[in-house]
């Protein structure tokens, strides 16, 4: 069977049990990742029964990163939901329920204990705050990780369509204090708040200690639009899709509207 970048982060993880960053990697992968939630029963009305092993610590629901590996696990045609790992998350924190990630079935065999699927939930809900100061100058950034830079291009990947453009650039501003700025240029309605999580989530797993980064928005007529382009360090933005036929919505595609679990 194919491996997975779940199979891969969690090799890099289990390949070295003290490394900080290659476990954040996992837990951002894990995120990022579409996973199929076995279910008792057909999703109905947003509405999501998943199936629930009790053991003596805890109890768990079972999620596998491709059909198949569900396929394989069950042996049988059985019910599940697709969702994005930050949506499970998210649904379960606070609950005291595990996660097994493709139990017997692929090389990440992995369970998540209840608390570290609070931690995940709790990490991803945190957003960097749009600046407010006021930026005297641009300087080209000087000093960034490869790791973080590696971050950007990675989660601003998936932000298909939300900005024309995106630059990395150290600023200065009238105190004379410098920093980084992650600068969004043309950005679309409304979507400012999923690329300021999309830009913080890149900050945190990268593992990046102490690190900061300001996150802002720009018109493309704005004057300082011209600074960014020569200072600072362009971040490839995929294009918006073409638009397909309306489908029915699926649960949990929504992130303002997830499903219940019951």
């Amino acid at each position: 069977m194919t491996d997975t970048p779940l199979d891969r982060a969690h090799a890099a993880m289990e390949a070295a049990p003290q490394d900080d960053a290659a476990r954040l990697k996992f837990y951002e992968r894990l995120a990022d990742n579409e996973l199929f939630m076995l279910l008792t029963q057909e999703a109905k009305d947003d509405k999501l029964s998943p199936e629930i092993f009790t053991l003596s610590d805890a109890d768990w629901i079972l999620v596998f990163d491709t059909e198949e590996r569900l396929a394989a696990f069950t042996g049988r045609e059985a019910p599940y939901a697709a969702l994005p790992g930050r949506v499970i998350a998210g649904m379960l924190a606070g609950q005291g329920i595990g996660l097994g990630l493709n139990l017997e079935v692929a090389p990440s065999s992995i369970m998540l204990p209840p608390e570290a699927v609070a931690w995940l939930a709790e990490t991803l809900g945190h957003s960097p705050q749009e600046t407010e100061a006021r930026i005297a100058a641009f300087h080209t950034p000087r000093g960034l990780p490869d790791r973080l830079l590696e971050a950007l291009d990675t989660k601003l990947g998936l932000t298909g369509g939300l900005a024309e453009s995106a630059y990395l650039v150290g600023t200065e501003d009238q105190a004379g204090r410098r920093g980084h700025m992650l600068a969004f240029v043309d950005t679309r309605p409304g979507a400012e708040a999923a690329l300021a999580r999309a830009a913080g989530e890149a900050l945190t797993f990268s593992g990046v200690e102490a690190g900061e980064m300001d996150v802002a928005f720009f018109a493309a007529t704005d004057p300082r639009a011209a600074a960014l382009a020569r200072r600072g360090l362009l971040i490839d933005l995929p294009k918006p899709a073409a638009p397909e036929t309306p489908a029915r919505t699926a649960p949990g595609s929504d992130p303002d509207k997830p499903p219940i679990l019951r």
